[in-house]
């Protein structure tokens, strides 16, 4: 699985929903086979075989040395951590990282002449990151208010940029070129880099890399327990959610705990 050096705006809908993607692209024909000849046939790329990726055969050797680093560090790491943490304490911390995503996602709705979007991020990121103990709680999605997840990248293709050939990146996985150019300036609009502290800059940006692989290891294991070609199900899973992004308008109502209730404030007793 490659989804784990992604920027979360990128894949922006919760866990079971990108699980759900998975199997339905996988159900529907991207990569069907069970046939133990079809299969590894299908691990040979063909020139040209997809015209969103001309560069297959190298995407496909970054691809394997990216899965083979995730498979001996980053999925055990975050195996661990979403076993032995417990569910509030992980709720807290994906709702942190989203909410510093919300403060990113206010400049680029207002690049995109969005204002609706726009709206939305600023106030969820001001009710919760006062409301919400620094964004620790998702106030804002109990007041129905929801977040609109946008990068530089998505703001590069409203004003008439193509997306350009698909690309693997080392160790961030899955992009295309334009989502590449646009990489410098995403990082630049994260807040965490701002932390003049250096230490804790760096504990938090490993913790919010290892939570964010936790999030995608109901889809890695969906993927892994079927027989196809992974990588075109990784490469046909990215291209569309981020066809449905630069499509959309931009409002969806993303969960990142792992119920109904998480991220919300305790009840009251």
């Amino acid at each position: 699985m490659n989804f784990a050096g992604l920027p979360r705006t990128q894949f922006s809908v919760g866990p079971g929903g990108l699980a759900a993607l998975v199997l339905t692209l996988a159900l529907t024909g991207c990569a069907t086979t069970t046939d133990p000849q079809a299969t590894a046939d299908a691990a040979t790329p063909t020139k040209a075989s997809n015209p969103a990726d001309p560069f297959e055969s190298f995407n496909r050797s970054i691809y394997g040395f990216n899965t083979a680093l995730d498979d001996a560090v980053l999925k055990p790491v975050a195996t661990l951590y979403r076993d032995v943490t417990p569910a509030v304490a992980r709720d807290g911390v994906g709702n942190f990282f989203a909410n510093l995503g919300d403060a990113w996602s206010f400049i680029n709705n207002l690049a995109q002449a969005k204002g609706e979007g726009a709206y939305y991020s600023i106030v969820r990121f001001s009710v919760n990151t006062v409301f919400g103990i620094g964004g620790l709680f998702d106030v804002a999605s109990e007041m129905g208010l929801q977040r609109s997840p946008q990068d530089f990248g998505l703001t590069l293709g409203r004003w008439g940029v193509p997306t350009g050939p698909y690309v693997v990146l080392p160790l961030l996985g899955p992009s295309t070129v334009r989502d590449t150019a646009a990489l410098p300036v995403d990082i630049k609009g994260n807040l965490l880099g701002y932390t003049h502290d250096v230490p804790a800059r760096n504990s938090l940006s490993v913790l919010g890399l290892v939570d964010k692989r936790a999030r995608l290891l109901q889809a890695g294991d969906m993927l892994d327990a079927v027989a196809l070609d992974k990588y075109s199900l990784t490469r046909d899973v990215y291209l569309q959610l981020r066809g449905q992004r630069s499509q959309g308008d931009g409002l969806d109502t993303e969960d990142f705990g792992d119920d109904g209730d998480a991220g919300m404030l305790p009840p009251e007793e």
